[in-house]
């Protein structure tokens, strides 16, 4: 078993109701109002409604008066828990093999088998926090040893992301509050009457006298966030997810009886996507062990494939991580992606020339946790914006860049700031130092001037970029521009900048 990543939304009810009617204002407060029987009060609340001063648990009717035009909404358990089973099915694509809803406002995944970690667990989980943040919704992103500790660190912290690093799950929970071990509501009273506040002073209590007044839960609780007794993630899965699976009477545990199983399952999975006209684009092969841990292992395609020989292939190459352990008890294939494919005719006689398929090279590489893409045109006249990454098997696109104006070959990553001298504001640069290097401009072509995205950010409502192509003395070229048209400082800072290199 690998990390576990808990994934806590705080505010899904009303982030949830925003990305349902975005015609609300971003300004405009939102509670969520629960009832019991005659009694109504806040549920949940958005940041605008928090910074009035609105609480969970408050009244409706104080809600209402301390804010006028607040939104009020009754609230909705079934559609948010409907919403929670959608990310998380988003995630099981995204992120990792092993994904499942995490009580009413949380997802819980293991990294073992996620190709993401590559990049290390802070920008993983710093991409994971921006993700969701992108898809309107406010997450607390926590990574440590077991399910337990990232659960009650995503839900303690204020901050998006937080690490506990290996081995030190003690000294991160023992000052949490005891509400934070997914004991029942009651058990937590209790132990407050008791005195009990925190998780280290619950744990430092001897076993026996609070299993004999409240049975094992306690116990079991502890156990499992410090590590001493296993919580395997019972993974999710959608209506629409192909899978098949071999149980087994005796323990396996040899790599050839593991290769030949896996190859038996990718002809039954192969089958069940041909009936329904679909190809895999990521396949996940879950290994249960008789120690009642679980093991994951992902393989993905950069185009639909049905091939029986080439899935197999992928999966025998990635088996060696597989850790039998006392034995392995059960062996699932599941296709977590997939998406229509046709039957097409590959080779013909009439045909001479066949078209080179890179396909498989993409796919070797992507499964070993390269990324893999190529760049195409977007319609953006801001240069750094008309750069988009697809997929490195994806469909030509047809949009391409516009040719009226000459383009630099190389595009730098951002644009850097160089010293000019020139005279505004429609004159091209006399001399430029840039890298520590001055440069005197022997020939000159512009300005083109560049408009900024206005119906895209406000703060571009008078941007203007001038542009410029120059030849130095030793006949280099170079893409540079003025932030401004030279005379209104509104429209720019007036600094100049390089951003590509000619030839």
């Amino acid at each position: 078993m690998g990390r576990v990543v808990s994934i806590f939304l705080p505010h899904l009810p009303t982030d949830r109701i925003r990305r349902d009617d975005p015609a609300i204002p971003a300004e405009q407060a939102i509670a969520v109002i629960a009832k019991s029987g005659s009694k109504r009060w806040v549920s949940a609340t958005d940041a605008a409604a928090r910074k009035a001063g609105l609480r969970v648990g408050m009244p409706a009717a104080k809600a209402q008066a301390l804010f006028r035009g607040l939104v009020m909404v009754d609230a909705e358990p079934t559609a948010d828990a409907e919403a929670l089973k959608r990310i998380a099915l988003w995630a099981l694509t995204q992120y990792s093999p092993i994904v499942a809803v995490d009580g009413t406002a949380g997802i819980v995944m293991d990294t073992e088998g996620a190709d993401h970690l590559q990049g290390g667990e802070e920008p993983m989980l710093t991409g994971i926090a921006n993700r969701f943040r992108g898809r309107g919704l406010t997450a607390r992103v926590a990574i440590a040893d077991t399910w337990g500790a990232a659960h009650a660190c995503a839900r303690a912290i204020s901050r998006d992301t937080v690490i506990v690093p290996r081995g030190e799950t003690v000294r991160a929970v023992e000052k949490l509050p005891i509400s934070l071990l997914r004991l029942p509501d009651r058990v937590v009273g209790d132990l407050r009457t008791l005195g009990f506040q925190t998780i280290g002073e619950l744990s430092n209590k001897p076993r026996a006298p609070l299993t004999l007044r409240f049975g094992p839960e306690i116990g079991r609780r502890l156990d499992q966030m410090f590590g001493r007794a296993g919580e395997p993630i019972d993974p999710i899965r959608g209506p629409e997810i192909i899978s098949v699976a071999r149980s087994f009477q005796e323990p396996i545990g040899a790599a050839e009886t593991i290769n030949k199983y896996v190859g038996r399952l990718v002809i039954q999975l192969v089958d069940e996507l041909q009936k329904k006209g679909l190809g895999a684009r990521r396949v996940d092969l879950i290994v249960d062990k008789v120690d009642n841990t679980r093991q994951a292992v992902r393989a993905g395609t950069a185009k639909p494939a049905r091939d029986v020989a080439w899935l197999t292939k992928l999966f025998k190459d990635r088996t060696e991580k597989i850790e039998p352990g006392f034995g392995i008890e059960k062996l699932t294939l599941v296709a977590v992606w997939a998406e229509p494919l046709d039957e097409t005719q590959k080779v013909s006689s009439l045909v001479e020339e066949e078209v080179a398929d890179i396909t498989p090279l993409i796919d070797i590489f992507g499964n070993r946790g390269q990324r893999v893409y190529r760049v195409a045109p977007f319609a953006s006249d801001v240069p750094e914006r008309s750069v988009a990454q697809v997929g490195a098997a994806s469909e030509p696109e047809e949009a391409t860049w516009s040719g009226h104006w000459p383009r630099p070959v190389r595009l730098l990553p951002y644009p850097e700031l160089v010293e000019v001298i020139a005279l505004m504001p429609d004159h091209p640069p006399v001399s430029v130092t840039w890298r520590g290097k001055r440069r005197k401009v022997k020939r000159a072509d512009g300005p083109e001037r560049i408009f900024g995205e206005w119906w895209q950010r406000t703060s571009e409502w008078a941007a203007v970029r001038d542009y410029f192509v120059i030849e130095d003395e030793s006949g280099e070229r170079l893409w540079v521009f003025r932030s401004g048209d030279g005379v209104d400082g509104e429209t720019g800072s007036h600094r100049w900048f390089v951003q590509g290199i000619f030839g």
